[in-house]
């Protein structure tokens, strides 16, 4: 008989949990059968793949991973241009983590260059456009307003030029409101971005580039709003022998480094660098990890659909083959 222990949680941080004994066959089993509801068929976990090295492409929109009425997640990459125009939201925050390259963000508060593992936010009614190298980078559209949790490693100031072969243009500025979504804007006119650039000479406040420090077996919270966190969780080993269950929560995984088998009661996933997963609340999960892995975790207290195209699904395991993934590292 094997034991593991269910960790049972809720989004407030601050909430206790729970801790207690389950035998893993009866916690990952199929249910047994009553007359007075039978069993019924359930999704099993679904993921969605990019690949996490840089693909040279034309400009594309940012592609919708999971959206709601309250969170939009994104996929974007770019390289060597610049998007169409600058943008601002009415209604969220903009978050953004950096897969890969580099890339140039340009605000109203400053501009900095962000490079993998940089974490950004860009505040509401703040305008901003990117130029970009070999980029890959996740967007996150969260309801103003969203706290950082964290001390910033550094942030954007007025530089002019923001980019090597940068001129000042009139281009277009796009107001949207609805989570910043497709078909969403509520009007465009044009800018001299020269002056925008320059507001940062009137405009106290910075955008903070945040970065987690990857403690071992940790989620390092970096972000919060009223419905949302956004953290980054490193795992060197596990035997995933600790499964975790969100009673008023999903819980969005980007898999950054590393790989690692998610085990969930919706069915068992081998996650590898560019894979987004959603666990939806209630849902019990682990991962076995073998070699040193880290991901995104988004915390939502409200359910955020995928809205990607499913790339691979979820197996049922047994216990003797879960066992058999644990010793083989």
């Amino acid at each position: 008989m094997g034991l593991v222990h269910e960790i049972i949680d809720g989004f407030d941080a601050a909430e206790p949990v729970r801790r207690v004994a389950r035998r893993e066959e009866l916690l990952l089993g199929a249910p047994l059968p009553s007359p007075m509801r039978p069993p019924r068929a359930y999704r099993p976990i679904e993921a969605v793949h990019f690949p996490a090295h840089f693909v040279p492409q034309g400009f594309e929109p940012p592609r919708g991973i999971f959206e709601s009425d309250h969170l939009r997640v994104e996929r974007q990459t770019m390289a060597g241009f610049r998007q169409p125009f600058y943008h601002r939201n009415c209604d969220v925050d903009e978050l953004s983590y950096q897969v890969h390259g580099t890339r140039t963000l340009m605000t109203e508060r400053g501009s900095l260059d962000l490079v993998a593992g940089d974490f950004s936010r860009i505040p509401v009614t703040v305008a901003h456009d990117n130029h970009a190298h070999d980029d890959i980078h996740i967007l996150f559209y969260v309801p103003a307003h969203v706290e950082e949790l964290r001390p910033p490693v550094r942030a954007s100031e007025l530089v002019l030029p923001p980019f090597a072969g940068w001129t000042p243009e009139v281009r277009n500025l796009m107001t949207t409101e609805c989570l910043g979504g497709p078909e969403h804007d509520v009007v465009m006119t044009p800018v001299d971005e020269r002056l925008l650039l320059e507001q940062a000479n009137a405009e106290p406040e910075r955008i903070n580039v945040l970065r987690a420090s990857g403690d071992d077996g940790q989620t390092e919270w970096l972000y919060r709003s009223a419905q949302v966190r956004i953290g980054h969780t490193t795992i060197e080993r596990s035997d995933g022998r600790e499964y975790r269950t969100h009673r008023d929560a999903d819980d969005i995984q980007y898999q950054i480094s590393g790989r690692r088998v998610l085990v969930t009661q919706l069915g068992v996933l081998e996650l590898e660098p560019g894979d987004f997963v959603r666990v939806p609340v209630g849902v019990a999960f682990t991962s076995i990890v073998t070699e040193p892995s880290a991901h995104l975790t988004v915390l939502s207290a409200l359910a955020v659909p995928q809205v990607a195209e499913t790339t691979k699904t979820g197996t049922v395991l047994g216990v003797p083959e879960l066992d058999a993934l644990r010793s083989a590292g």
